[in-house]
């Protein structure tokens, strides 16, 4: 969190007001639709109940600091993806723990005080010192941004693999091979979302602009949802979370990929017929020939 901060200026948060539109579509992706998604997926691969609760609070937390990167490599809008990963990621002391009382609080009981103390102490503290050492300590910021990320990767690794290797006996177990296709299907899905939403032809968002808005709403901070699982549901329901982690960045960095090399979504059903046409006519050569 601290290295989200010290990518901000206060004139960052004032682009925010200038550009409503945009922000508003990856607000609500974040956390309206978001939540909703986990929750029917959830219900509808039947989630094991040892770690439901888990795989709907990692559906609750503020957009990831690696969209940014995604952003970044799908040629998108890079300035949108750190305003909006750093707003959500604010804004997630208080609707964090509303949304997870809200979904899971009759299952599991959820102490959203408690929850929103911890965010404010993981979050929003780092964040408005890395901020406050952007503003005034510019030189020292210069220094110490280089090794910002692998500090990050560091950090990220450690709060994953503790739940990991607690949990090791639930994850290869059939309840926790039951989380393969839940997890990979709300990723998938939260980028479809976040992408076509920005497209509707009420909204018509730049092409930039959706796919920045896709990454923001597929890759979440599930390093965070881990730590507050742990802390507030137990460290099995981390495991979720921990498994997020891994999907989220396999797919959202291959599909930063996939558009930073200039390919389109629209187009993967014309190449894909192109390609079986070109194998149908290399076959029916060689079977003349």
């Amino acid at each position: 969190m601290l290295s989200i901060g010290v990518q901000l200026s206060v004139k960052d948060f004032a682009l925010a007001f200038q550009r409503p539109v945009p922000l508003t579509i990856g607000y609500l992706t974040q956390y309206l639709l978001k939540p909703i998604l986990g929750v029917l997926i959830a219900r509808a691969f039947g989630t094991p109940p040892i770690f439901a609760a888990g795989f709907i609070l990692t559906a609750c937390v503020a957009g990831a600091q690696l969209s940014t990167y995604g952003s970044y490599l799908s040629k998108g809008d890079v300035a949108l993806s750190i305003v909006l990963t750093s707003l959500t990621t604010i804004s997630s002391v208080i609707l964090t723990p509303v949304l997870t009382g809200l979904l899971i609080g009759s299952v599991v009981p959820v102490d959203a005080i408690a929850m929103s103390k911890s965010i404010l102490q993981v979050v929003l503290i780092p964040v408005a010192v890395g901020l406050a050492l952007n503003t005034y300590a510019k030189p020292f910021v210069n220094v110490i941004r280089p090794f910002m990320p692998l500090m990050a990767m560091v950090c990220t690794s450690l709060c994953i693999g503790s739940p990991l290797a607690l949990n090791q006996s639930q994850i290869i177990s059939m309840e926790g091979l039951q989380l393969v296709l839940p997890v990979l299907s709300f990723h998938t899905f939260a980028f479809v979302i976040g992408y076509w939403v920005a497209k509707l032809p009420l909204l018509r968002q730049e092409e930039n602009v959706c796919r920045t808005i896709s990454l923001c709403t597929g890759m979440q901070s599930s390093t965070l949802a881990g730590l507050l699982a742990t802390q507030f549901l137990g460290s099995t329901n981390a495991v979720p979370a921990a498994c997020s982690v891994v999907a989220m960045a396999i797919m959202g960095l291959s599909l930063a990929s996939f558009w930073g090399r200039g390919f389109r979504i629209r187009d993967i059903p014309t190449n894909f017929m192109s390609q079986l046409g070109t194998c149908f006519n290399a076959e029916s050569s060689n079977a003349y020939s």
